[in-house]
């Protein structure tokens, strides 16, 4: 008898938590505090220590400019602020994103155009970004959902020819490739999400844009700390902006998490590829294979179910596997489209600005029903998969999915 319907679950035992966080980030808090102490001065920001950080995170990508911010969603705004797009133009935005992947297009009084996604897949694919592009579009953002890069060599032969730059969403996807390169350096700018819930973290939250153009990576730190003349000679503050700086503490974690980085990685994928090669002997369950030259690195592991060989949806079936005692989401519905503050266009209350600029010439009540983007996230659950999964928690997950798969097959 399966679990939820009364049955003893197949795993008893919790899965192994993934303690991030250990003695030798506690150590660099505490080196960073003992020498505040001993000199009399504050940890502030912009010191030995993020500096030291931002060096070591570009050479970790080959090279180039990075700057540590608070969040993930001030390195996107950070990002788009650099670029200095005029007010009303359109930026294409993913179709399944987190909020703080978005919002910082419409706050900057730029309008979000919403692609759909390759079909199967939770990205934009390159067919579905030209389908919204327009002669107000001035960028692209995409996103590498679950730690999946985007197919980015159509996607990056699309953004040459029409001259717009794009923007690399990289919160979930530290560490993957692309043809060989490192998810974040293809495009004009990266950003990223180091908050603790991501594959390296800076502590609670914080963010970092990387680009390879200097220029525009001293546009974007200047953006993210109120304008200041950051890297020129003298001057006071050139434009309006937030202060939204990162800090030495939040570094120093940083840095040690970025040495261990390989080895997260590493052991994701040898999770994730085992999960996936268990699941090919079940019949109408299967996890999302990698696109060609892609290397993924899974802040969650997608598995897709094909309903019509199964009496129950989807989301039975996942939440059947969860009560096997398995760490399963049964949906990842964040459906940019859908979200209120995007449909009621709540970005400026009470007014309907970006949209509502007198300057905008598009649809101001065009609406993004994304088929692709929708089918995949209601044939699709996840696993809450990570680096310290081990042979019986993928040996568990198998065969839970294999006694849920038995007892509901049509």
């Amino acid at each position: 008898m399966l679990a939820i319907d009364g049955g003893k679950p197949l795993r008893e035992t919790p899965f192994p938590p993934r303690a991030l966080f250990g003695a030798a980030e506690r150590d660099a808090a505490l080196r960073l505090f003992d020498r505040a102490i001993e000199s009399g001065s504050p940890i502030g920001y912009g010191g030995p220590e993020e500096q030291a950080y931002e060096a070591e995170f570009a050479a970790a990508h080959g090279g180039g400019f990075a700057d540590l911010v608070n969040s993930g969603t001030s390195a996107l705004y950070a990002a788009l602020g650099g670029l200095e797009l005029e007010p009303a133009s359109e930026v294409v935005v993913p179709p399944i994103s987190d909020p703080g992947g978005v919002m910082p297009v419409a706050l900057l009084n730029l309008v979000p155009v919403v692609a759909d996604a390759a079909p199967g897949s939770f990205n934009a694919g390159p067919e579905q970004i030209e389908a919204v592009l327009s002669p107000r579009t001035r960028a692209i953002v995409v996103a590498h959902i679950a730690g999946e890069p985007a197919e980015l060599d159509a996607i990056l032969e699309l953004s040459r020819d029409r001259g717009l730059p794009l923007i690399e969403d990289c919160a979930q996807a530290h560490g993957a490739r692309f043809a060989g390169r490192m998810a974040g350096t293809l495009g004009t700018l990266g950003v990223f999400s180091t908050m603790s819930g991501k594959h390296h973290a800076t502590g609670p939250q914080g963010g970092v844009v990387f680009t390879t153009d200097e220029d525009l990576g001293w546009r974007c730190k200047r953006f993210a700390d109120r304008g200041k003349p950051l890297g020129l000679e003298g001057g006071a503050n050139l434009r309006a902006g937030l202060n939204l700086n990162g800090n030495d503490l939040a570094a120093a974690v940083g840095r040690v998490q970025l040495g261990r980085l390989p080895e997260i990685v590493a052991g994701r994928r040898r999770a994730a590829q085992a999960v996936a090669a268990g699941l090919e002997s079940i019949r109408g369950v299967d996890c999302a294979p990698e696109l060609p030259g892609a290397e993924a690195v899974y802040w969650f592991q997608r598995v897709h179910v094909e309903e019509e060989r199964f009496t129950v949806g989807k989301d039975l079936f996942a939440r059947a596997v969860a009560a096997e005692g398995i760490p399963v989401n049964p949906s990842y519905r964040f459906l940019v489209a859908e979200a209120d503050w995007f449909r009621r266009r709540r970005v400026f209350p009470p007014g309907d600005y970006p949209w509502g600029l007198p300057e905008y010439g598009g649809d101001r009540n065009a609406q993004f029903p994304c088929p692709n983007a929708v089918e995949a996230v209601e044939s699709h659950f996840s696993f809450a998969i990570h680096e310290n999964w081990g042979e019986a928690e993928v040996a568990d997950t198998v065969a839970a999915v294999g006694k849920v798969a038995e007892a509901y097959g049509a």
